[in-house]
């Protein structure tokens, strides 16, 4: 945690805004008649910040629509579309670190638009990452992530089961640290098609993502250090046969491979699935009665390492963006900060996702003292951040990530071996880097 909370600077109280002076308690600020046309990302863990546009709306005067409410991938695409065409006639976009390098000249400087003090008030690791070439392009909303480990506690207390592992395993039945030991877990814990060991997202950067950390967990690297695909190494083929062998022993479900986020968080809530890698974003909604099957049955802890001893740890945190075309930037910047301010951070952080504002991690923790389970999902939060490590910091990562997953899928469906389906994919990804000049 506290490599998250250093480097916050003090703030100062005034900015330039354009020919204007701009105080932080001058914002929503009053915005009579304008409209500020959005493209939002959508799903279960994002629909609660968004009950806060109505109050937005009443507090400036502005309306919002929304155009688009789509996964991060569809929306992705969207855009791109709208570069393509010259169509970028939207204000206010939903952005990530990963996607973020993509865009380069779509999104406005926040830091021009929005009080210094504001700014002051994230934590500055991740004002950092959403900064590209000297521009804030996006503001950090609460939703830091990195993934750890959930678990259905009652399998571990299960007398039976603890017994007929140590037979089978001669070891003790407990929460796994090691992938190693997920998969032997997984394969266990397995009767399929009523019930199954793990699942993961297997398509779109979700796959390419998890095939990542786990690379590194390996002791592999994606791109080497002259910027070249390297994935197709020893590592490489031991962090993918792990998911083929999963997947070829029906320790995780026949249809994963078409799965994203909302798929894994429903799985896990239905009670199928013994072991889940999953975002802090569905901690609340895993533990809630009304949305889960498994509430009161969670635990969570550190997500796993690899044979190399290291974690896995693939991470970045999402945000929201003003375009350059935005006839009404001040707006829109107010709604940006809106949508990111202490209110809604803890509205989020309630439901289990890590903020991105320093004083809202010293609220989050004070809260989670009376509630256990929240304790326990900071705690192992806290100690995956600190094995956090972002995607290679290449432009293209999006453009791989969509060639090399198909390849993925053919080595986890048997189509091909893992060594073929990855030197498949480093070709693919040595040309889209040649065709943008990096090689």
């Amino acid at each position: 945690m506290n490599r998250l909370l250093s480097g916050v600077s003090a703030g100062v109280l005034l900015i330039a805004v354009g020919s204007s002076a701009a105080l932080a308690a001058d914002l929503p600020g009053k915005f009579e008649g304008v409209t500020i046309d959005a493209k939002l990302i959508g799903g279960q863990q994002y629909e609660a910040l968004y009950t806060r546009i109505g109050e937005w709306e009443k507090l400036t005067g502005a309306k919002v629509n929304v155009l688009s409410k789509k996964n991060h991938f569809e929306l992705d695409k969207e855009i791109k579309s709208d570069i393509a065409s010259g169509s970028v006639t939207w204000c206010v976009g939903s952005n990530h670190s990963s996607f973020a390098p993509q865009y380069p000249g779509i999104y406005t400087d926040l830091s021009k638009l929005l009080p210094k003090e504001e700014i002051d008030a994230f934590v500055q690791a991740n004002i950092k990452a959403s900064t590209l070439d000297g521009k804030l392009v996006m503001l950090p909303r609460a939703q830091f992530d990195v993934s750890a480990l959930y678990y259905q506690k009652s399998l571990y207390q299960d007398e039976a089961k603890k017994k007929a592992y140590k037979e089978k395993y001669g070891e003790d039945l407990t929460p796994p640290d090691t992938w190693d030991e997920v998969a032997k877990q997984a394969e266990f814990f397995a009767n399929p098609p009523d019930f199954y060991g793990t699942q993961y997202a297997g398509k779109e950067e979700a796959i390419n993502g998890r095939f990542y950390e786990m690379l590194v967990a390996e002791g592999g690297e994606y791109l080497d250090k002259d910027g070249k695909p390297a994935f197709n190494s020893e590592a490489g083929v031991r962090a993918l046969d792990w998911f083929v062998n999963l997947y070829k022993a029906k320790a995780v479900p026949a249809g994963t491979t078409n799965y994203l986020w909302d798929d894994l968080g429903q799985g896990f809530a239905s009670g199928t699935v013994a072991l889940n890698l999953d975002w802090p974003g569905w901690a609340s909604f895993f533990n809630d009665p009304k949305s889960s099957k498994v509430a009161g049955n969670v635990g969570v802890k550190v997500q796993p390492k690899g044979s190399s001893g290291t974690r896995t740890g693939w991470s970045g945190h999402h945000g929201f963006s003003v375009t350059e075309n935005c006839a009404n930037k001040e707006a829109a910047a107010s709604l940006v900060w809106w949508l990111t301010n202490e209110d809604s951070q803890k509205l989020e952080a309630a439901n289990g996702p890590l903020p991105t504002r320093t004083a809202v991690w010293e609220w989050d923790i004070e809260q989670a003292k009376a509630d256990p389970y929240k304790t326990e999902v900071l705690q192992a939060f806290q100690e995956a951040a600190q094995h956090a490590f972002p995607v290679p910091q290449t432009a293209e990562w999006i453009e791989i990530s969509n060639a090399v997953y198909p390849e993925l899928q053919a080595a986890i469906l048997g189509d091909k071996t893992s060594k073929q389906a990855l030197d498949d994919a480093a070709a693919k990804a040595t040309g889209i880097l040649q065709e943008a000049g990096k090689l």
